[in-house]
């Protein structure tokens, strides 16, 4: 895929991908050294397959333990005299 830096905005470069219609902010410092207003980049996008395991996994620990914190939890709440 192809970007062209659209401009820059502080420490921000706004691309604009592909067909020029969609844009996308992006840290200026994540971008090669010396890239400028006008500059063309190439763009590629690969799946991470470990982390899109590690992050499934600390989920599904998080909801265990909620699960586990509200078990015995009514969820019904009582007012004042009830």
């Amino acid at each position: 895929m192809k970007a062209i830096i659209d401009r820059v905005e502080g420490k921000i470069a706004v691309l604009l991908l592909g067909d020029e219609s969609t844009k996308l902010n992006i840290p200026l410092s994540q971008l090669p050294d010396g890239c400028k207003e006008g500059d063309i980049l190439n763009m590629s996008f690969e799946r991470d397959v470990v982390g899109t395991e590690q992050t499934k996994e600390r989920i599904s620990d998080l909801m265990d333990k909620l699960k586990k914190k509200n078990q015995g939890k009514t969820g019904i709440i009582r007012g004042p005299g009830s």
